[in-house]
Parts: structure tokens; C-alpha cells; sequence
């Protein structure tokens, strides 16, 4: 990999999302080597992934250079590349580039979508947890309006302009309300030879309620935005199967739509060597103490999406969002230092600082601890906080004036086919 040979401990990250950035960011100026692999060379602020998809975003205006993140720092060291094994009793991490020695390793390899099980779902359907991800979906959404002008029957052109979410979390509620927005003020004008008030948005739920991790009131409040704008919501419904034609649920109900999108739940991202069976808790996730450290290995530790640290609080590990990313990467940051100072640890106490979903122009919900509320001001509130943690002033610039224009305009410029999806019509065809 030609890293420099340091008389400082070195410190390897694997992952550069929120975890991993604020861990680095937290030892910039301490007396260690630090060394961040990453499979990609930008960090992805996800949350608006799903503005990316539904043409509200170039996905270069919510990515930003890990290598200019980190430039002014010294004693950090960035590579490209795939982490291959961990081999524990060696303190060696194995690479596609190489392989590279370490005093302490951090795993902030976050998080990726959960099919639990069901591979036709995972092969027939669209996920959305990196760019290249969204933008395949971005395309498969236009290309669908654009299969649609093609064919004169009516069932293939229901199905290519019918759209099932599987999972009313955060991510699943905002991309309904940004297809919704989408149906009532750019298709009309983008497809006047289509009747596109036939377009469909399901939201299927498996629980009694969406947002379950939310308020009742802001539950409530969300289902009703959504249902102003046109969404169907199904709930206490599961999706057993879909073969890329038909969505099949534990009820009577099925769906025939070219585009069955899985917001359903994630899981850690392991890696090989720390995903023993007595290691892993729910979701993949590597199990932590309260220090973050893996168990059984006092110079290994596990933060983020990735890392479960079961408390009386949080028995199944704390939310996999960004603050508790954040929050664990500066903890152990101040940690690491603590330790090579021979000092007693600090345990990591998460601040919740409450949630909150977006469903479209001028209609958000905000829970935080003391208070709640919802509508244009929620809104607005959630525009900041967006805003407050994108990476880079050109990406706070380029986000703020994109929003202002879609709301002046009504308008989602980013509407582009630039890397087709080509998708397999031919189900649809009689």
C-alpha cells in the first residue's frame, strides 16, 4: 500500500460515513498514524439519497472527496481500497491493494440493505443505499414513463407507472412523498400524451403504523400528508415475493409493477474474520461494550451502522442513524487517545437528539426530546439540520439554491437518464 513507516501507533478505519469521518476528524491533530480504507473516495450523505433518485439532486451535491475532507490533517493517510479479511491474531487487515499491519482497527463499515433471506427480492428489486444505487433507480423511474408511451395496453401501462415501497421508515415516507410531488406537478407536464393521474404510489407497511420509531402524532400526521398527495398505504401487509412483474403479500392483495423499491430494513456490513457467531448480534452487527470494543479483542472496536452495543436503554443496540454514528466516532476518538495515555476510558452515552421525516413541500414531523411538531415549520426545521451536516460549503450552497428553485418552480431538474438501467419489459408484454 506504501504507507510510511511512523513511530506513532497506527490506527486503521475501515469506512468512510459518518462514523468513520468524525473518528478521523476527532484524531487529526493527535500523535498517530491514521489510515482510512474506503471502497469509494467520497463520503455519501444519506439521508438524501432519495432526492437523488426522484431528480431533486445531482448525487455530486450530497458527496463529498474523503482525500479533501481530511487533506490539512497530518499523519492521515486515505486508500482505495476493499478490505478482504481481518486476521485478529496477526493485527493484519487483508485488502484487494494489499495487506497492512495495525496497533488499533476501527470497523465503520456501516450499513446495507436487509432482504432478510429472499433473494428473488433482493435480484428483482431496487434498493437505495449508495449513488450508484439511486441513480440505476432514477433511471428505471423515467425509463418506465418512457415504456409506457410505447405500448397500448392498458394493464402493461399500469404496471410500468405502478410503484411499491416495501417499508414506511424515514427512507420509504420521503420517497413516496417526493413520487407523489413528482405525479402531480412534473409528469402532467413531461408526458401529456400519458394519463398519468393512473400513476400509483403504494406504501407497504408490516406494522400497524408508519414511522414506527416516531411520535403516534407524528405517525398520525405523516399518513396524512401522504394520503393529501395520492398514496396508498397498506399496512399490517408483507411482501412474501416479487419475480419482477408481481408483488405477492401475506394477504389477497398483490401488485403488478415494473418497480418494487426495498426500504424495508439494513443490516451491518461484516467483514470476514469478525463474523463469528458469537460476535454478531441482531442485524449482522458486530456486538460492542460500552467502550465500543469488540469482544475479545481489546485493539479492535466497532462504531456506527456496524457496531451493537446492547444496554439497559438500548437492548438491541442503538438506532442506526446518523448521530449515533457521529456521536460513538467522537467518543471513541477522545478514547483512543485515553488509552494510549494509559487513562480510563469514557463509556459512550448516546444524546438522542430526536427525528424526522420530510413528506414533501412544506409538510415534515419533528420529534425531539421535549417537544414535537409538525407542517411548514417542521419543515423547515428539517431543511437546516440537512443542510447544517452536508460536507463542504459548495454542497450546502448547491443543495440550498436546488431546493429554492424546486419550490419556486415546482420543478426537478435533474430529471436525466445519464446511466440507463435497461430493464427486461418483456414480462410485461402479453
Amino acid at each position: 500500500m506504501n504507507i510510511p513507516k511512523s513511530n506513532f501507533p497506527r490506527i486503521i478505519i475501515i469506512g468512510g460515513g459518518f462514523a468513520g469521518i468524525a473518528l478521523a476528524k476527532k484524531l487529526s491533530k493527535k500523535e498517530v498514524q491514521v489510515v482510512l480504507l474506503d471502497k469509494h473516495n467520497y463520503h455519501t450523505f444519506q439521508p438524501l439519497l432519495y432526492q437523488v433518485s426522484t431528480g431533486g439532486l445531482e448525487p455530486d451535491s450530497i458527496a463529498y472527496p474523503i482525500r479533501k475532507v481530511l487533506k490539512d490533517f497530518p499523519n492521515f493517510i486515505f486508500r482505495l481500497a476493499i478490505v478482504d479479511e481481518i486476521l485478529t491474531s496477526k493485527n493484519i487487515v487483508k485488502t484487494n491493494i494489499g495487506d497492512l499491519e495495525f496497533d488499533y482497527l476501527v470497523v465503520a463499515t456501516g450499513s446495507e440493505t436487509n432482504y432478510y433471506g429472499n433473494k428473488e427480492i433482493e435480484i428483482n428489486s431496487m434498493a437505495m443505499k449508495t449513488i450508484p444505487q439511486s441513480l440505476n433507480l432514477r433511471s428505471l423511474i423515467l425509463e418506465n414513463f418512457e415504456q409506457a408511451l410505447l405500448t397500448d395496453q392498458y394493464h402493461e401501462r399500469d404496471a410500468l407507472m405502478n410503484f411499491v415501497i416495501v417499508g414506511a421508515g424515514p427512507t420509504g415516507v420521503e420517497l413516496a412523498g417526493a413520487l407523489a410531488e413528482i405525479k402531480k406537478g412534473i409528469l402532467p407536464k413531461d408526458y401529456p400524451d400519458l394519463d398519468t393521474r393512473r400513476v400509483q404510489i403504494n406504501l407497504i407497511q408490516s406494522g400497524d403504523r408508519i414511522l414506527k420509531e416516531m411520535s403516534d402524532k407524528a405517525s398520525e400526521k405523516a399518513e396524512q400528508f401522504l394520503e393529501e398527495l395520492g398514496v396508498q398505504i397498506w399496512k399490517n401487509m408483507r411482501v412474501t415475493n416479487y419475480d419482477g412483474k408481481t408483488v405477492t403479500t401475506n394477504t389477497d392483495d398483490i401488485f403488478e409493477t415494473a418497480a418494487l423499491i426495498w426500504t424495508a430494513g439494513v443490516k451491518g456490513v461484516g467483514l470476514k474474520g469478525l463474523d463469528a457467531k458469537d460476535l454478531l448480534g441482531s442485524g449482522n452487527r458486530i456486538m460492542v461494550n460500552q467502550f465500543n470494543q469488540v469482544k475479545g479483542f481489546p485493539n479492535i472496536f466497532a462504531i456506527g451502522d456496524v457496531a451493537c452495543m446492547q444496554l439497559e436503554d438500548a437492548p438491541f443496540g442503538h438506532p442506526m442513524m446518523a448521530q449515533p454514528a457521529i456521536q460513538q466516532g467522537k467518543n471513541l476518538g477522545d478514547n483512543l487517545v485515553r488509552l494510549l495515555e494509559n487513562k480510563p476510558l469514557t463509556p459512550f452515552v448516546y444524546k438522542d437528539k430526536g427525528s424526522m421525516a420530510t413528506i414533501g413541500r412544506n409538510k415534515a414531523v419533528v420529534d425531539m426530546k421535549n417537544i414535537r411538531f409538525q407542517g411548514v415549520f417542521a419543515w423547515f426545521v428539517w431543511m437546516y439540520v440537512h443542510l447544517f451536516f452536508l460536507i463542504g460549503f459548495r454542497n450546502r450552497a448547491v443543495v440550498f439554491v436546488n431546493w429554492v428553485y424546486n419550490y419556486v418552480r415546482f420543478d426537478r431538474e435533474a430529471r436525466l437518464i445519464i446511466r440507463p438501467f435497461n430493464r427486461n419489459y418483456d414480462a410485461f408484454k402479453d
